[in-house]
C-alpha cells in the first residue's frame, strides 16, 4: 500500500517493537483455531454417545488455557503495534512544530493558522490510526484469513473451501469500487475540517472586533454555513465509508448459504460429519472479521494517506530567507549600513529603493515617514525575514546574510507594533527568552520601561495571569511588557517598531530617558509616529513610498523645511492646544 511505503522509515526504526507485536498477532491467530475444533469433536463424540468423562475436562482446560494465552497475547500486540503508534504522532508533531519555526513570514501567508492547527491535530491522527490500527488490521487479517483457510482445506474439506469463497473475488472488486470514491470523499472531509479550524480560531481571536460592531448574529450565520459544509461533506465520506461492512456480508452470506447448501449434501452422502459442518461454520465466522477488517483498512489507509500527503506538502516548504552554506562563527554589533538597490514582496511593486544610510554602535536611529512608507520593512529586513533582492545590509563590515540566524537575532531585541503576549503570568512573560532571571532583574526591566508600578498595583503581582494575547491589559501596558521582554536580554541593538504608540507623551519621555541612560554604547532603532519620541535620535531618516526623502538630525530637518519640520510644529501645536484644554477644565 502506498501510504505504508511512505512509512517505511517509521517501521525501520521501530521493527524490533513492530516485530514483537507482530509475532503476538500471530499467535493469537493460531491459538484461535483450536476452541473450534474442539467444540467441533465435542460435537461430534456427543452425537456418536462416546464422549468420557475426563476427555471433557481436558477439553474444557484446554479451552480455558487457550482462553488465557490469547489474552496475554492480544495484551502484548496492542502493547507494541497501538502503543507504538503513538511514537509516529510525537514525531510528527514535532517536526511540524520544528518546520513552523524555521519558516519565513511569507509561510504564514500562504497557510492559514486553523490550517496548521488541523494538520498538526486531526491529520497526525488520522495516519497514527494506520500505523497502529491499520497495521493491526493488515497483519491480523491477513495471517488469520490464511491460516484459517489452510485448516479448512487441509483439516476439513477441500471441496467446500473452494465452493465457500467463490463470491470473495467479487467483494473485492466491490470494495475496490467504493475505495475510489472514498478516496476523493474524505480528503473534502478533510480539507473543510481545516475551514472550520480556521473559521473558529479567527472568530476567537477577533471576539472584540465582532461584539464592538454587533456583528454577532452575521458572524453566526457565517459560521454555521461553514459548519453545515463540514457537515455534508464528512456525512457524505460516512455514506462510502458504512457501504463497505454491508458489502462484506452480503458476500459472507452468501458465502453461508452455499456452505449449509454443499455442506448439507455432503452430510447425507456420509461424507461430513454435523461437528466438522460445524467446525467449518465457525472457521467461516472467522473469515467475516478478516474481511470487515480489509475494508477498515481500506478506509483509514484512504483518510491517513491523504492526511500525510497533506503533512508531506507542509514539511516540503523551505523558507524564503537561507542560512548561509558558510556562516560566520558569531555575530558582533558593530557599524551598521544599508545598500538597498530594491526590494519588493512576492515579486510585486517595489516596497523599498535606493535605500542608502550609515549608523554607528551605539547610536540612535529614528525613522518616520507615513503608514505604508516602507518603516517596518527596514526593520524585518534586518531582522531577517525576508531577504533582499538587489543590494544588502552590512553589520561590523559584513553581510547579514553570512551570520547564521540564531546569532542574528540574538544581537536584536524586537518589540513589534502588534505586541504578542502569551496567556502566562507576568513574570514569565517578561523573562521569556530566559527563564532563569530573577524577580529584581524582571522589576528592573518593568522599572525602566514605565510598567514597575503597573505590576505592583495588580493584586497578584508579578504572578497575575495575563490572558491569551493579553487580553486582561491596556493597550500601554502591553507595549510596555514587550518593551521588558526584549530590554531584559540586553540586547547590542534594539528596534522599537512604533512601540509608544499607546502610552502618553509624558510616559513616553520617561522611558526613552531610561533607554537612553541604559543603553549607553548599544545601537538603538526606533520607528514612531509622534516626533518628540525621536529629537535626540543621531540620525532621522522621512521614508515616503519607499524612499529617503529627507535626512539628518533633529536640528537639521527643522531647518530644512520640509514634511518633518511641518509635521513636528503641527504635533507640538495640538499638544499646546490639548494642554490648555485640560488646564481650562481642571480650573473649572
Amino acid at each position: 500500500m502506498k501510504l505504508m511505503k511512505k512509512l517505511s522509515w517509521f517501521f525501520k526504526l521501530e521493527k524490533r517493537r513492530y516485530i514483537i507485536g507482530i509475532l503476538a498477532l500471530s499467535l493469537v491467530s493460531l491459538v484461535n483455531l483450536i476452541p473450534p475444533r474442539v467444540i467441533g469433536q465435542v460435537i461430534d463424540e456427543i452425537a456418536g454417545r462416546s464422549l468420557p468423562q475426563q476427555e471433557l475436562v481436558y477439553n474444557l482446560l484446554l479451552l480455558t488455557a487457550s482462553a488465557f494465552v490469547m489474552y496475554g497475547l492480544r495484551y502484548l500486540w496492542r502493547l507494541y503495534i497501538l502503543g507504538t503508534a503513538n511514537h509516529l504522532g510525537r514525531i510528527l508533531r514535532f517536526r511540524l512544530f520544528e518546520q513552523f519555526t524555521l519558516m519565513s513570514p511569507s509561510f504564514y501567508q500562504k497557510f492559514r493558522t486553523g490550517d496548521l492547527m488541523a494538520h498538526a491535530t486531526n491529520d497526525i491522527n488520522a495516519v497514527v490510526s494506520v500505523a497502529g490500527g491499520g497495521v493491526m488490521s493488515a497483519v491480523d487479517a491477513s495471517i488469520t484469513a490464511l491460516v484459517t483457510l489452510i485448516t479448512m482445506f487441509f483439516l476439513l474439506d477441500w471441496r467446500l473451501t473452494v465452493i465457500a469463497i467463490l463470491p470473495l473475488p467479487f467483494l473485492s472488486w466491490g470494495t475496490g469500487l467504493i475505495g475510489r470514491r472514498n478516496h476523493e470523499s474524505f480528503k473534502a472531509a478533510q480539507e473543510a475540517f481545516s475551514d472550520l479550524n480556521n473559521t473558529v480560531q479567527e472568530s476567537v481571536a477577533g471576539i472584540k472586533v465582532t461584539k464592538s460592531f454587533g456583528y454577532q448574529a452575521a458572524e453566526s450565520r457565517s459560521f454555521a454555513a461553514t459548519n453545515q459544509e463540514v457537515y455534508r461533506k464528512n456525512v457524505l465520506a460516512a455514506k462510502y465509508n458504512s457501504l463497505f461492512d454491508p458489502l462484506v456480508l452480503v458476500f459472507i452470506g452468501l458465502s453461508y448459504t452455499l456452505t449449509l447448501l454443499f455442506g448439507g449434501i455432503f452430510i447425507t452422502q456420509g461424507q461430513f460429519t454435523v461437528g466438522e459442518l460445524v467446525t467449518f461454520i465457525t472457521y467461516l465466522d472467522m473469515l467475516v472479521w478478516p474481511l470487515q477488517a480489509m475494508g477498515y483498512l481500506f478506509n483509514i489507509s484512504q483518510r491517513g494517506l491523504v492526511s500525510y500527503e497533506r503533512i508531506e506538502l507542509l514539511l516540503a516548504q523551505e523558507s524564503d530567507v537561507k542560512e548561509a552554506a558558510q556562516p560566520l562563527p558569531a555575530a558582533k554589533n558593530g557599524r551598521l549600513d544599508y545598500a538597498i538597490q530594491r526590494f519588493s514582496y512576492d515579486a510585486g511593486q517595489e516596497t523599498l529603493h535606493d535605500i542608502h544610510f550609515s549608523l554607528e554602535k551605539g547610536q540612535t536611529l529614528g525613522i518616520v515617514g507615513q503608514t505604508g512608507s516602507g518603516k517596518t520593512t527596514l526593520l524585518r529586513l534586518l531582522l531577517r525575514e525576508r531577504d533582499i533582492q538587489e543590494g544588502a545590509i552590512y553589520l561590523d563590515g559584513q553581510d547579514i546574510r553570512r551570520y547564521r540566524l540564531a546569532d542574528l537575532r540574538r544581537l536584536i531585541g524586537y518589540v513589534p507594533q502588534e505586541q504578542i503576549l502569551f496567556a502566562l503570568s507576568i513574570r514569565d512573560n517578561i523573562r521569556f527568552a530566559n527563564p532563569e532571571l530573577t524577580d529584581r532583574q524582571i522589576m528592573e526591566a518593568a522599572r525602566l520601561c514605565g510598567v514597575y508600578e503597573d505590576i505592583k498595583a495588580m493584586p497578584e503581582g508579578l504572578d497575575t495571569v495575563i490572558g491569551e494575547r493579553g487580553l486582561s491589559l491596556s493597550g500601554g501596558q502591553k507595549q510596555r511588557l514587550a518593551m521588558s521582554r526584549a530590554l531584559i536580554t540586553k540586547p547590542e541593538i534594539l528596534i522599537l517598531d512604533d512601540s509608544l504608540s499607546a502610552v502618553d507623551a509624558k510616559t513616553e519621555h520617561e522611558i526613552l530617558e531610561n533607554l537612553k541612560t541604559e543603553r549607553d554604547g548599544k545601537t538603538t532603532i526606533i520607528t514612531a509616529h509622534r516626533l518628540s519620541a525621536l529629537v535626540h535620535a543621531d540620525l532621522i531618516l522621512v521614508m515616503e513610498d519607499g524612499r529617503i526623502k529627507e535626512r539628518g538630525t533633529h536640528q537639521a530637518l527643522l531647518a530644512q523645511g520640509g514634511w518633518y519640520a511641518a509635521t513636528y510644529q503641527n504635533q507640538q501645536l495640538a499638544e499646546s492646544l490639548e494642554e490648555g484644554t485640560h488646564e481650562k477644565t481642571s480650573d473649572l
